[in-house]
């Protein structure tokens, strides 16, 4: 897509709506609608946003934690089964923390509570749409601490025993960072490598270690000691 003064221009970000109040759910579409993000789905309970999540196939799956039918998590856990690209941003009113550990280990990317302003909610949506996790103030904290928490449980063995496969140095710096709980586009930065060129790495990764999400990629690095403070190279892209 081309604008009017030559440069290309990105299609919207496409965003499904679940929640099980209308009003909200309806305020949050039309929010997001104006901002430019296109709605392309929403749904009022757990199993109708299963079925309209993979019919649909959003960006970013916007989804309220305590619906009728079915939970947030497992809307979350289903909907990703079936398509991993999917970045899902829980937006809830509960700010518990078994709330926001369950969302994450079940795939959620980022984590945003209702208190959220509307400007917050559409940048929230922006950045999960590219991948980076995105956290109301002071949970992001937690869930770190928690991923470092289960960096200290054994990993269970491989499946059939072979030796974790070998990565590049590059993918190796961006995982260190990544571990370190920067976002894409302060690693794209810190390397001075393109964003996209970040999110090709972090593809890579995922799937020569056979993880699914960021929440095991960054198991796996602070399981392999790759969150601690030696620097990294900021030379070109390998």
């Amino acid at each position: 897509m081309t604008g009017a003064d030559g440069a290309e221009q990105q299609p919207p970000v496409t965003v499904m709506v679940v929640d099980d109040h209308p009003m909200w759910r309806d305020a949050v579409a039309r929010d997001l609608g104006e901002a430019g993000l296109r709605v392309v789905a929403t749904a009022g309970d757990g199993p109708e946003a299963i079925r309209r999540a993979r019919a649909a196939r959003p960006q970013v799956l916007v989804l309220d934690l305590n619906l009728p039918g079915a939970s947030g998590v497992r809307v979350c856990k289903e909907v990703l089964a079936v398509d991993p690209a999917v970045r899902v941003l829980v937006l809830s009113a509960s700010g518990e923390h078994a709330d926001v550990l369950e969302a994450v280990k079940s795939g959620a990317t980022g984590y945003l509570l209702k208190s959220a302003g509307r400007d917050e909610l559409v940048d929230a949506v922006r950045r999960t749409a590219v991948g980076d996790p995105v956290f109301t103030p002071g949970l992001a904290g937690l869930v770190l601490g928690e991923y470092r928490r289960l960096a200290t449980e054994p990993p269970p063995p491989a499946a059939d025993g072979t030796a974790a496969p070998r990565l590049t140095d590059r993918e190796t710096e961006v995982l260190r960072l990544v571990a370190k709980g920067l976002s894409y586009k302060q690693i794209a930065a810190r390397l001075v490598i393109s964003h996209r060129t970040v999110q090709n790495h972090v593809q890579n990764t995922l799937g020569k270690l056979q993880l699914h999400n960021r929440v095991e990629l960054v198991r796996y690095a602070i399981e392999a000691g790759l969150d601690d403070d030696r620097g990294t190279c900021a030379d070109g892209d390998m």
